[in-house]
Order: structure tokens, then sequence, then C-alpha cells
């Protein structure tokens, strides 16, 4: 067995197969996490912190420490608006529960609501000259390369759409990294630098803190990137001051960003590490700059995980309910959508590279539907749920598509929302 690093913790992790990689304080032989190890119990004991059980502490330095640990109650920013997308709650129950004439009854009510709408999808795979360099680069791995792939076919989308263009801010909701928002700013540069911060903004809206972000290397004049890190649940645009799951991002843009236009002045900017103030929560869209959030000139929605959606925060309610449905069939057909993507077979057996929802087996599925059949089904319960959020957006004004943006063997999840204003906006 090697011997630790010098200064290094002199702890062996089993799991790892090697010796800590900490920095041991002065005259100690183990680092802070391992010092109870030490004889003399390495000075204060330590204890698990009371706000982070996968953490430790020096049981005297615990109050300085609950002041500062990651893990503390921070003050809520001015945006944050508890449950304000959330919608109202209704009931669930899972296949598991369901009969064989229940679930034939599901299959028949599936098959009548999509009576008179479109089954077949247009399959348009765009490319974006942005990314034709990165394309080609051969240092970049499989994963890489099908991201890639997809972000090009968006990004010739929203040019497509008329979408991509200066003095406009580009809000991507569940932004991870930010790679989209990233390649926009690539898009749109010019020889010159740009001249104001108005000329060009991207809020990435992210509900985890994420590692590697590619938006804090981007530092160039006149172009602001501003993070916010909050459940899109809780998140009022109208409060940034400037414009998930799929549902809660429509319902935000669409619904909570204009509210309190006309009711109150714009808010002050603020950055996501501002307080607020005193006061009694995939996809990517476009608006003008400027104070208050602006009118929504298009979005487009690379859209997935159906199977984790929820009644409750559905925007295409009132699409269901005019065609005899509701909650529970709503639920139903959720988890039946997974049947798209994975069938009943193991999530390993796709050999697509992607992780997806194992499909609920039951007995009563088993004796009634193939592989082949519970797929189909899988499909047209996606496009279902996809055809109630066009019909939101046409509620709302906007001109709304379905289509196949990437091929199947890039992705499972290859069918984009977009739309744009039925009467065009003027930017």
């Amino acid at each position: 067995m090697a011997a630790p690093e010098p200064s290094r913790c002199c702890f062996f992790v089993q799991k790892k197969k090697r010796f800590c990689k900490m920095v041991a304080g002065k005259g100690r032989k183990y680092c802070g996490e391992h010092a109870t190890m030490e004889e003399d119990g390495g000075g204060s004991r330590r204890i698990v912190c009371p706000l982070d059980p996968k953490h430790t502490v020096s049981e005297d330095k615990l109050q300085k420490h609950l002041k500062k640990c990651n893990s503390r109650e921070k003050a809520k920013p001015v945006y944050f608006v508890q449950n304000i997308n959330a919608g109202s709650a209704d009931g669930d129950e899972t296949l598991r529960q369901l009969s064989r004439t229940e679930l034939e009854t599901l299959v028949d009510k599936l098959k009548t609501a999509f009576k008179g709408l479109q089954c077949d999808l247009e399959d348009s795979v765009q490319s974006h000259p942005a990314l034709h360099d990165e394309l080609h680069n051969p240092k970049n791995g499989d994963s890489a390369h099908k991201h890639l792939k997809q972000q090009s076919s968006i990004l010739g989308h929203m040019e497509e759409l008329g979408l991509l263009g200066r003095g406009r801010c580009f809000v991507e909701f569940g932004a991870g990294r930010g790679k989209l928002s990233h390649w926009i700013h690539e898009a749109l540069k010019t020889c010159e630098h740009l001249k104001t911060c108005e000329d060009l903004q991207l809020l990435l809206v992210e509900r985890c803190s994420t590692r590697f972000k590619v938006d804090g290397k981007h530092q160039d004049a006149g172009v602001q990137f501003e993070r916010l890190q909050v459940d899109i649940q809780h998140l009022d645009l109208s409060k940034t001051g400037t414009y998930g799951h799929c549902d809660l991002a429509l319902r935000c843009l669409l619904e909570t960003a204009g509210q309190s236009e006309e009711e109150e002045p714009p808010h002050k900017r603020l950055r996501p590490s501002e307080p607020s103030e005193p006061r009694s929560g995939g996809g990517l869209e476009s608006a003008p700059t400027g104070c208050g959030p602006g009118p929504v000139l298009g979005l487009t929605v690379a859209l997935c995980c159906h199977h984790r959606c929820d009644w409750r925060h559905y925007v295409g309610q009132q699409f269901f309910l005019q065609r005899g449905l509701g909650a529970r069939e709503f639920s139903a057909f959720c988890r039946m959508s997974s049947w798209a993507t994975c069938g009943l077979r193991p999530t390993n057996q796709r050999g697509d590279g992607e992780e997806h929802e194992p499909a609920e087996e039951t007995d009563a599925v088993n004796g009634f539907l193939s592989a082949s059949e519970r797929e189909q089904l899988g499909r047209l319960c996606k496009q279902l749920i996809d055809h109630g959020r066009c019909h939101f957006l046409q509620m709302k004004g906007f001109s709304s598509k379905l289509t196949r943006y990437i091929s199947s063997d890039v992705t499972l999840e290859n069918v984009l929302l977009t739309a744009v204003p039925l009467t065009p906006h003027s930017s």
C-alpha cells in the first residue's frame, strides 16, 4: 500500500482504495474531517452539521460555522414568490393500482382524445454555423458531440423563426452549465465589441448549484450574463427587471411575468447574491431588453421527462378537460409515456447512453400489450401532453408547432416545441 503524500491526510478511504487527499494541519496526521482519528482526539470533538449531515464541524466552532455554512437558509431574493407558478393540486395513482379493464379503458380514452390531432410530426434537423468548428472537433467525445448536435439544431430553429437577434434578452430555463446561452452569445458575436448592456442580455435559471458553468467565462463588455438559482415554481420574472420543467416555464413566461407590470413600477434588477427587500419561486425564450418584462417574441423548448409532469403544474388542463379527461387520466398518461423510451426493458439495454425512467411493469400490461404497442402508446401519451401545451400557447396568442429536431439515434427525446406570437411584436 502506497504511503500518503506529504502533508496530506493519513486516513485510508476504503471505498476509493486510496488515502484521503485533504491537507492535514501542521503537526497533525489527519485532516479536519478525520481529526477524530488522532490519538488525542484531534482537539475539539467533531459533530455532524445540523444543517447538512454530509459534513462535520468542530463542536467548539459550531455557532461560527452555522453563520457561514452553505446549507444555511438564505434571504430570499425579490423574484422568489412561493409556488407562484405551481397551479392547483389534485389526486394521483400508479399504474400498478389499475386492473386490466381500467388500463384498456385508459387506452381507449387516449385514442379517442387523439382524434383530430396531428400524429405525424415533421422531421426538421437544423444546424447553425456558430457550432460548425466544435461539431468537427475530434477532441469531443460521443456525449459532447450529441449535445452539440442538439444545440446546433435548436439554434437553427431559432434562426429560422427570427428569434436570434441583438437588443434582446434570452432566458434559458433549466440552464445547467449554460451551454445553450453560450452558443447564442457566440452566434450573435460581431467583429465590433458590444456597445451597451442593453444590446444583449442572457438570463440563466437553474434551481441547483452547478459546477463548470460556462457563463462565468464571458467577460465581454456590453454582454450581461446573469444566473438565478431558483426553482421555476417560485420564480416571478416580473421581479427580475428582465425577462421546466416545461409547464412551469410556460406559466412563468406567459402568466406571472406580466401580472405586476401595470400594478407597480419595475423593481431594481438584483444579482442572485443580493438580499430581497421585505415583502409579503429546458427551454429558451427571447424578449426585448429594458426595464420590466417585455413582450415574449418566441420560445423553443426541447421536450422531455413527461413521466415527471404534475397535473398541478400542467398548463394544458383546459385541453384535457375539453376531451373528457382529468387529473387521473393525466397522471396515468404521464406514467405510460415512459413506454416510448423504455418499454418494459432495463434502461441499460437502450444503448443510447441516456437515463430514462423505468416503465412500470404490471401483469395487466403484460397481458394485452406487446413491446411495440407500448412504445406507440407511450409516444401518443407524450404527444397528447404536448398538444395541451400547444393549446395553452394558442390561447395566449401564439402560433405553436411540434417538430422532431434531431434524429432518434442522438436522443429518444427528440421533439422541439416552438412558438411565436400570432401578431408579431415590434422590437
